[in-house]
């Protein structure tokens, strides 16, 4: 999820700033790109081999997902991190040293930290639904021990509040991080999906034989992440022999590519994107329609000033939406595109120590049930 990093097609105009939302930049695809992938070959689609940052184990395995527990102590509060499942590894909440959303949160004193390690779709997950990743984590946090603080990172952040309308006595506090969720304020992303035909969606999806391929997505574009691109995301000189080791960890990181089920892929692209279901009170879960006035648990919003992916105006209106008491509800805005949000090392030195404090203050969640 870099900005201004996106390739552009053949013919076309400004592609997406942000790689972890090519899968939505179909706007961009002229008609004759969608016969193009048609003849092309279908894409292999291989596990990441990237070593995680943190020590972790497995600790569940499921059709979804698997869930990483990078715990460093058997009890306490619990942090689960749901990962963005868009193009990339979940490897984006633990980079690196100084660039880890999970080291993070370890030294502001969360010692209980588990990751969603969202797994890249195969045929047999074609038809997975966004209910399909709702029950999973439902299954993850009742494997973790609810309630959960539950911290959301990009589309992980509406999947997260989703579940929190949902189930809202399984969640103790919500972090949602560069969240797109209220689609009618204007955003990069919201014309680009706006304004492309439906036919583009259900072509990239047949193209991929029922997913979306994230290798052939990253193939429709010609110009990689360059080296200022890099330096915004990490937020850090990149000249030095560590700095040369993480542009190198970065280019392996933007190749190992996840393929998403077709089925998911739509849901988004319709009810989420165009339709705007969750912001509307429509959006139906698990056999409910989710009102995220149901939400008032405590709630951190964190936003990036120079993130025109999902602009700040877009991640901290999230506030208006929810039940939570405008009291119990923070809210925070760093000089950070949205990648930064995640990896930036400036963002990790000021926004995420608060973040972890935030959770460790107890209080306000006690307040917050009672008003």
């Amino acid at each position: 999820m870099v900005e201004k990093t996106a390739k552009q097609p053949r013919g076309s105009g400004h592609a997406s700033d942000d790689p972890g939302l090519w899968p939505f930049a179909a706007a961009q695809l002229a008609m004759d790109a969608c016969f193009w992938w048609l003849e092309r070959s279908p894409a292999e689609q291989g596990e990441g081999n990237l070593s995680w940052t943190t020590p972790n184990s497995v600790a569940l395995e499921l059709a979804t997902m698997q869930l990483r527990d990078c715990s460093r102590i058997r009890s306490g509060q619990p942090a689960l991190v749901c990962a963005p499942y868009a193009l990339h590894r979940a490897l984006i909440a633990d980079f690196a040293p100084g660039h880890s959303v999970v080291q993070s949160l370890q030294e502001g004193g969360v010692d209980r930290v588990y990751v969603t390690d969202w797994r890249s779709a195969t045929p047999s997950m074609r038809y997975l639904s966004i209910d399909s990743y709702l029950s999973d984590l439902n299954v993850a946090i009742d494997e973790i021990g609810a309630p959960v603080d539950l911290l959301g990172l990009c589309q992980g952040g509406w999947l997260s509040l989703l579940y929190a309308a949902r189930f809202p006595a399984k969640v103790r506090r919500l972090v949602l991080v560069g969240a797109p969720v209220d689609l009618s304020i204007d955003s990069s992303l919201s014309r680009l999906v706006r304004n492309a035909p439906e036919l583009v969606y259900e072509q990239l999806v047949a193209r991929g034989g029922g997913n979306v391929s994230g290798e052939e997505m990253l193939r429709l574009w010609s110009r990689a992440p360059n080296r200022d691109d890099i330096v915004a995301a990490l937020q850090r000189d990149l000249s030095d022999e560590e700095g040369t080791a993480l542009l190198a960890r970065f280019d392996r990181w933007n190749a190992e590519t996840l393929n998403l089920p077709g089925t998911y892929y739509l849901e988004i692209v319709n009810r989420i994107f165009r339709e705007n279901r969750i912001a509307g009170g429509t959006f139906v879960a698990l056999g409910r329609t989710v009102d995220l006035k149901d939400i008032n648990v405590p709630v951190f919003l964190l936003a990036g000033l120079d993130d025109d992916v999902v602009p700040a105006a877009q991640a901290l209106a999230t506030a208006g939406l929810l039940g939570t008491p405008p009291a119990f509800i923070a809210a925070a805005s760093e000089p950070s595109n949205h990648l930064g949000l995640f990896m930036g090392a400036r963002t990790h030195a000021h926004a995420w120590p608060r973040i972890a404090e935030w959770l460790r203050d107890d209080r306000s969640c006690v307040l917050a049930r009672r008003a």
